[in-house]
């Protein structure tokens, strides 16, 4: 490769333009169009137990999460809807709800109007949104029911519960071939077709195309990435993207980080969820943060203020930098709060925690402001790097307390009412 065919290849690093889709306004949140992917997380109460919905609706709302999807399966559940919307509206909480249905949400819907206008989106599994003659029937309720109120509906195809009269017929037609697909590549297409002939079919019933968003959700990283990049190719849905079933702790996190990371690096997806198993009684809105963080790592979003540090190795067998990098990202998540209704812009805020003079420094510089700490055997200063400059060297006992107050400083004046006005 000549040094020119080089630099072009350095110069085209970064995503592939986003996979056009038509825009989707839920609930006054914009999904596809052009529009910033989206975050959205479930809740895992049971609705019909209004209090803790609304607790954990409202925190998940409070981490991030742009849409929240609660379960609607059953009349109690459906009933307590509205009063959920309700008492979220009174402490403060607008985020839009969206209503998960199986088997039974044409009747639930029809039941309980109320339920129906209180949801911003609808969603419906063609898998088990009816079976035999009533699937056609039933879908067509639910798409009526979302026409008359106005709202979006995301049509999501699930490797668990995939359309088994359409898997049947596609393995019949594979069968009968003279060169035969392996099972597992007709099932990715069945997955494919469930999601676009239900959407062809919500728009033949009146379902305008900007009220309609597609996912196919599948356990394996491999599977999700041929069924999604198939979807994308094949039509201009807005498209909702998460690994179902991802499971527990790192596990979780690194299958949906490496399967949606591909796709949105290939400019596929409209809006994301991080579908992680808590720990009994753990924290839900974990999987609002991963989330987060995989768009901002990304560079597609800015969320919080990031905080580069590094790993430590035998150079650095001082814990002080370890406990200077946590100190410092709790105190910024703990002054997020604040720092977002005074600071317009600071989540793009780039801080380096660094433990020796081997990329110490460096990565300082590269940060917007940062300090590089003695390593083993280094003289015990840490000097400080702000926009690029060197402008402290900090000693002693206090260094923690002093680097606050330079970073305090710093966001008061880039992000502060005066340091804008000065841009």
């Amino acid at each position: 490769m000549s040094d020119l065919a080089l630099a072009d290849a350095v110069a085209d690093a970064g995503p592939r333009p986003r996979h056009r889709s038509v825009g989707v306004d839920i609930g006054g949140v914009m999904v596809g169009g052009g529009a910033p992917i989206v975050v959205q997380s479930m809740t895992n109460t049971d609705t019909a137990d209004i209090a803790a919905t609304v607790a954990q609706v409202a925190a998940l709302a409070r981490a991030g999460s742009e849409l929240v999807r609660i379960t609607v399966d059953r009349d109690e559940a459906a009933a307590a809807v509205p009063h959920v919307r309700d008492r979220l509206v009174r402490i403060g909480v607008t985020v839009p709800l969206v209503g998960d249905f199986h088997y039974i949400g044409h009747k639930l819907l029809a039941d309980h109007p109320a339920c129906a206008e209180a949801l911003a989106k609808y969603r419906i599994n063609p898998g088990n949104v009816g079976f035999k003659d009533k699937k056609d029937r039933q879908f067509t309720q639910i798409v009526e029911m979302a026409i008359r109120h106005g709202k979006a509906v995301r049509i999501g195809a699930n490797w668990g519960s995939l359309d088994q009269e359409l898997l049947t017929h596609l393995m019949d037609l594979n069968a009968a071939s003279p060169r035969p697909l392996e099972a597992r590549a007709v099932t990715r297409e069945a997955m494919v077709q469930s999601a676009l002939l239900s959407a062809a079919r919500a728009e033949e019933i009146g379902l305008a195309r900007d009220r309609i968003v597609l996912s196919a959700k599948v356990s394996g990283v491999q599977d999700l990435i041929s069924v999604y990049r198939e979807l994308a190719r094949r039509s201009d849905y807005a498209i909702h993207l998460g690994l179902t079933e991802a499971g527990m702790g790192s596990k979780g996190i690194v299958a949906s980080s490496a399967a949606l990371g591909v796709l949105l690096q290939e400019g596929i997806g409209d809006t994301i969820r991080f579908s992680l198993t808590p720990e009994p009684g753990g924290d839900r809105t974990i999987e609002v943060k991963t989330a987060q963080e995989l768009l901002q790592t990304m560079g597609f979003r800015a969320f919080v203020p990031l905080v580069a540090a590094c790993p430590g190795c035998g150079r650095t067998t001082s814990t002080v930098f370890q406990e200077l990098a946590r100190d410092i990202q709790s105190w910024i998540s703990t002054s997020m709060p604040e720092w977002k209704t005074r600071y317009p812009g600071v989540e793009t805020l780039n801080v380096a925690v660094m433990g020796c003079i081997v990329n110490g420094p460096g990565e300082s510089k590269h940060a917007d402001i940062g300090i590089s700490l003695p390593g083993t055997g280094e003289a015990p200063t840490a000097p400080v790097f702000v926009d690029g400059r060197k402008v402290a060297t900090l000693r002693g006992a206090g260094i923690a307390s002093e680097f606050k107050d330079m970073v305090n400083a710093y966001v008061e004046r880039r992000y502060g009412v005066t340091g804008r006005a000065a841009e």
